[in-house]
């Protein structure tokens, strides 16, 4: 009896100690045990209750250490198998030894061997046991273990169980106030954290995804659409990630593998001296950087991987990756993107605005008859091709060429942008992730690509290999969004301006006529036909007033302000603060010499020009305040994670400060500009209906398939309906403003300040280099220039009501 159960306890089935044995039937108790007492049924049970979860827990862990997905749960599955479920092994060898030996502790008088005794040797590996089952359960589901028991190789299993999910767990079991639990919970915590930094490791020395489960790696190879780059593209699944790592330093772990990586690709294609060294280095510091790894000590807290993955990314920046990605690069590709994204060379967005006007205009003449039926102030009929889009950036780049001076013939920026920069339809309407946490960037949903042409254009860039270690696709997509942002006011603007080079609208045309004198009667019938539309055209031009004054005001500000301030502030943190040239017909410095004169009155005598030159006295400072000033003088260096990090931050800041953040603003602008086009088509097709009037009365030209005075009537009632929604927009655009102004004020975070830099807290700025996005002086300025549009569209209401002069 003592050998079956000592046999069943080290997960052998048994037909006498099982669940089914000792159930409560009466008729089955006498059967299978006619001369147990209660008692010693009730001390069988218990030891059958720990026979059989160790035979389950066998099992299960077999499974999980054969086919599980994850290599951290096969490491957890080994280590309870090979360590603690050995050690309750050898606890029944002892037990066994005892018993066999006739030890005092275990049998009593006459050989008898109390089976209290055997049942309380045990007592202490109850608790254990059943948290070991607890733990195979939450790595390997139940109805997957029970399916798979058939089955003698199953493919995989236990695909809710990750290697993050495992490491939390265990790191919190290690705190639920049992002390056996909290040893054993830290012995499988430190497996698991062990196997997890293998994983890491792989990615970190090398650049490599782990061989044997990447699947359970937090960062993962994505596909990408450029067959030209060498290098792939990767991204973190968050799903994937241990609790006790930062996001700073889950974005610096991308950054060393993404460079290793890149490094390894660069070395393995053509022959290049310079990528043979930036191999070799690498593979001479994965020694030191594995010594960083190998300090970590289980449980690891976040400040010491923090610490380690920072040396180990530092190390890495000074010593392989200084002539990888050098400061003029990146600022050559970041004026690029100013230039031409951010619209800071305006000859761009008003060449690509009219050569995307011009095509527009081409396709609704092809249309003809059938464009017209259509009805009037809409361009859903128009189709644009991927080839007319590309087109139209082509015959872009040819007028900013002809506008080029003569004597400046090589423009290197003009020439790098047109082989990297392409316009393209956007294959989703959706608007762009971050990649990071929604808190981030609340970025609105409204978009502006879709104005442009008839459908959503994307304008974006080609980045060279060795720059997209510091340009993420996340980037590239806001660098975009924010360029058709500020390209359809820019656009919405030009238009309303471009009615007052309408001739016809403004002034009546007189008609030529067969004789040099025309008739009275017609010439008082024309005079009284335009001053009936000048008086009807006062709202028109008062509202196209009002809209012009807003755009302008909020378009210079955006460009004025908050771009070029953005990137002044981010241009000094990259390459520290440079000397202001002097300007022409400035005051003569003091060092220049006065020019000599003969009179002596002393109120003749400029004071700052006849003063003698004052020169910094270095001679007699300390030679640390030597060293300092030296140092002032040289250009700040900062590691590729930092600059990328700090120009994630200056894009935030960017996005903020052009209230693209602003759910409000930003619908009622979008509507605004939808609004807008509608008015300038209908004064458009307006223009064309009144010059056929005219010359049906007074030339005689008769088209018997138009009705030009029933569609002039309709397209009067659609404009002043179209008048009115515009006139709304510009006073609730106005009222968005002083709305957006007023919650600023009452808070203390600079993303609500109107030049608002935002994005992250002092701490991390500090850590990652210092730098502090650009914060403005707020929308005061902004709302006192509107106020003149505001008082534009008041009169627009009330004056024009009457008889004007």
């Amino acid at each position: 009896m003592l050998h079956e159960i000592l046999l069943s306890l080290s997960g052998h089935p048994s037909p006498l100690l099982s669940s089914s044995s000792l159930e409560t039937g009466q008729h089955k108790e006498t059967a299978t045990f006619p001369l147990l007492s209660p008692p010693e049924r009730a001390l069988l049970a218990s030891l059958t209750h720990l026979s059989d979860v160790h035979q389950r827990l066998l099992h299960h862990t077999s499974l999980i250490s054969s086919s599980h997905n994850s290599t951290i749960c096969r490491a957890v599955s080994s280590a309870i198998v090979a360590t603690h479920l050995a050690r309750f092994q050898q606890k029944i060898l002892e037990v066994e030894r005892g018993i066999i030996t006739k030890d005092a502790g275990r049998v009593g008088g006459y050989g008898i061997v109390p089976l209290s005794g055997v049942v309380g040797e045990f007592d202490e590996w109850t608790r254990r046991m059943e948290w070991f089952w607890d733990i195979a359960q939450f790595m390997l589901l139940v109805g997957e273990a029970g399916s798979s028991t058939s089955d003698k190789k199953p493919k995989s299993v236990g695909k809710g169980c990750t290697g993050a999910a495992i490491i939390d767990k265990l790191r919190k079991e290690a705190h639920t106030g049992y002390p056996d639990i909290e040893l054993v919970a830290s012995d499988l915590t430190k497996v698991a954290e062990t196997a997890w930094l293998r994983q890491l490791s792989t990615w970190v020395l090398y650049g490599r995804l782990p061989a044997f489960g990447a699947e359970d790696f937090f960062i993962r190879s994505a596909p990408t659409n450029l067959e030209s780059t060498r290098t792939p593209n990767f991204t973190i699944d968050n799903n994937l990630i241990p609790k006790f790592v930062t996001p700073q330093t889950i974005s610096s772990i991308l950054f060393i593998g993404r460079s290793l990586n890149h490094l390894r690709v660069r070395g393995t294609g053509p022959t290049n001296s310079g990528s043979t060294l930036s191999a070799s280095s690498e593979l001479k510091l994965v020694p030191v950087h594995l010594c960083y790894l190998s300090a970590l000590s289980s449980p690891i807290l976040s400040s010491s991987l923090s610490s380690a993955i920072t040396a180990i990314r530092l190390s890495l920046s000074r010593n392989s990756l200084q002539q990888l990605l050098p400061l003029p690069r990146i600022v050559e590709i970041l004026e690029i993107f100013g230039e031409f994204f951010l619209l800071e060379r305006g000859e761009f967005a008003v060449a690509l605005i009219t050569e995307a006007e011009k095509h527009i205009q081409s396709r609704h003449r092809l249309q003809g008859q059938h464009s017209r039926d259509q009805g009037t102030g809409t361009l859903d009929s128009v189709v644009t091709k991927e080839g007319e889009v590309t087109a139209v950036l082509n015959r872009t780049w040819a007028a900013l060429a002809l506008t080029q001076p003569e004597e400046d013939t090589a423009d290197e920026k003009l020439d790098l942008a047109r082989d990297l920069i392409h316009l393209s339809l956007s294959k989703s309407t959706a608007s762009f992730s971050t990649g990071q946490k929604s808190s981030e960037n609340n970025q609105s949903n409204f978009n502006f690509n879709d104005l442009l042409f008839s459908t959503p254009t994307t304008l974006s860039i080609h980045i060279p290999s060795p720059l997209d270690l510091f340009l993420t696709p996340n980037d590239l997509s806001q660098y975009s969004t924010i360029h058709s942002y500020l390209l359809s006011i820019r656009r919405a603007h030009l238009r309303l301006t471009n009615l007052w080079k309408s001739h016809s609208l403004r002034k009546e045309v007189p008609s030529p006529t067969p004789h040099r004198r025309a008739n009275e009667a017609t010439r008082k019938k024309q005079r009284l036909r335009s001053n009936e539309r000048t008086r009807a055209m006062r709202k028109i031009w008062a509202t196209s007033s009002a809209a012009v004054s807003l755009l302008a005001e909020l378009g210079s500000y955006f460009q004025g302000e908050v771009v070029r301030g953005s990137w002044n502030t981010f241009r000094t943190w990259l390459q520290g603060p440079t000397k202001p040239p002097s300007r022409p017909g400035s005051r003569p410095s003091s060092s220049s010499k006065p020019p000599a004169s003969t009179n002596h009155d002393n109120d003749d005598i400029d004071i700052w020009t006849s003063s003698p030159p004052i020169r910094p006295r270095t001679h007699n400072l300390h030679p640390a305040h030597q060293d300092r000033q030296a140092e002032s003088s040289v250009p700040p260096h900062h590691d590729p994670e930092t600059l990328t990090h700090a120009h994630h931050q200056y894009l935030l800041s960017l996005t903020h400060a052009l209230l693209l953040t602003s759910q409000p603003f930003t619908s009622t602008l979008r509507t605004c500009l939808t609004h807008i086009d509608h008015f300038i088509a209908l004064l458009t097709s307006l223009q064309t209906l009144q010059q056929a009037l005219d010359l049906e009365t007074d030339a005689g030209v008769v088209d018997t398939f138009a009705h030009n005075a029933r569609d002039e009537k309709e397209v009067w009632r659609e404009l002043m309906v179209a008048r009115e929604c515009v006139e709304k927009d510009v006073c609730l655009l106005v009222e968005r403003l002083r709305e957006f102004d007023e919650c600023g004020r009452g808070r203390d975070d600079g993303d609500w300040n109107g030049g608002g830099g935002g994005g992250g807290g002092k701490g991390e700025e500090e850590n990652m280099g210092g730098f502090v996005p650009w914060k403005g002086d707020g929308i005061d300025r902004l709302l006192m220039k509107l106020d003149f549009g505001s008082w534009s569209v008041k009169l627009a209401r009330t004056g024009t009501d009457e008889d004007g002069e």
